[in-house]
């Protein structure tokens, strides 16, 4: 009998215990979660800008960086993949160093960075933000969209995370603010997972070197990829909100990011994978009359992360590919060019976009 017993107890004080130390580990998550305001003032870098005038060529890129841990040998265990992280910090500084010369080989006066990593064990706590500052030597705002103490999943865990999106522009800056995007994911999944926002930077407009007292309101984003669509589609709507209110009040407006969603009128590269991670689409009516969505589908701006881009199944012509990544400008913003700076995907799993344009 007591021998029945200790078969009985021991395995049910075993489970008991891990399920204890689970709920007790989500429970501190949960505490320490990271909470943003809907609205949040943004540190601008001090660095005296130049003016921005009206009429005048600019010039402008967004890139999703892949915290320098998505290049051409990588894949990813949420696409269907293996990896969690790279294997090493050579490996993420040899990416990292490849995307500075990218960027320092197709200058800007104004760039959106996505998935820059600012301390986080998967890039070895490389504060990105701060070395791509320094290297553009350009004003810069940085808003955190990713911050956990410890992620759980998968097995080996993600672990620490703070990352984020960043602005970085030649141009006089007068305030930037970060705003919170819906979250669609509920508790415990929540706790561990991305916060979305928009990085709102506001640059004062001249006109022969005199102010108009209208602005351009620039939208960095980076909007959700891993759930059941309905979050693409409530960040979406809070972005355009945002967009029109500033439109209404006679402000230029410039958004750009990555949608995670496919652009309106666009059949480039369609599914041929349909088992794997497949984007969103993008409602052409959700744009008002003279907006524009600006983008280039000559060229993929992103890959499929289930395997790593290499070898004979890169050079497959039937790899999953997507345009996502790209522009919504208003209707006093003239789109004079919009194209993707095909890099091959060597440093990160999506190609930068570029655009050149005048406000009017």
């Amino acid at each position: 009998m007591k021998l029945i017993k200790k078969i009985i107890i021991i395995p049910a004080v075993i489970i008991g215990g891990f399920a204890f130390v689970v709920v007790a580990f989500f429970l501190f998550l949960t505490i320490i979660e990271y909470r943003p305001s809907p609205v949040e003032e943004i540190t601008v870098s001090n660095e005296k800008g130049r003016k921005l005038e009206k009429n005048i060529p600019c010039s402008i890129l967004t890139w999703n960086i892949g915290y320098a841990g998505l290049g051409k040998n990588e894949d990813f265990f949420m696409d269907g993949g293996k990896m969690v992280q790279p294997e090493s910090k050579s490996v993420v500084m040899k990416y990292f160093d490849g995307i500075k010369q990218t960027i320092d080989s197709n200058p800007t006066d104004i760039l959106f960075i996505q998935e820059i990593d600012v301390k986080s064990k998967r890039t070895r706590n490389i504060n990105q933000y701060e070395e791509l500052k320094a290297f553009t030597e350009k004003n810069s705002a940085f808003a955190l969209n990713y911050k956990c103490a410890f992620v759980p999943f998968p097995l080996p865990p993600m672990g620490h995370i703070e990352s984020g999106i960043a602005i970085f522009t030649k141009y006089e800056v007068s305030s930037a603010e970060r705003r919170a995007l819906p979250v669609p994911f509920k508790w415990p999944v929540r706790v561990a997972n991305i916060k979305r926002c928009i990085l709102a930077e506001r640059i004062p407009v001249y006109e022969n070197g005199h102010k108009t007292g209208k602005e351009l309101v620039l939208a960095d984003f980076h909007l959700e990829a891993f759930d059941n669509g309905e979050g693409k589609i409530a960040q979406t709507k809070a972005l355009m909100d945002f967009l029109n209110a500033e439109y209404a009040k006679g402000n230029y407006i410039i958004a750009g990011g990555d949608f995670n969603q496919k652009f309106p009128g666009s059949t480039a590269f369609p599914a041929v994978w349909p088992d794997g991670w497949l984007p969103g689409q993008l409602d052409a009516s959700m744009l008002d009359e003279g907006w524009e969505f600006a983008f280039d589908d000559s060229k993929p701006t992103c890959r499929s992360v289930e395997f790593p881009y290499v070898g004979e199944k890169a050079d497959n012509r039937d790899w999953q590919y997507h345009v996502i990544d790209g522009f919504i400008v208003s209707p006093n913003v003239h789109k004079k060019q919009v194209r993707v700076i095909d890099e091959d995907f060597k440093n990160s799993d999506h190609n930068p976009v570029y655009m050149n344009f005048i406000l009017e």
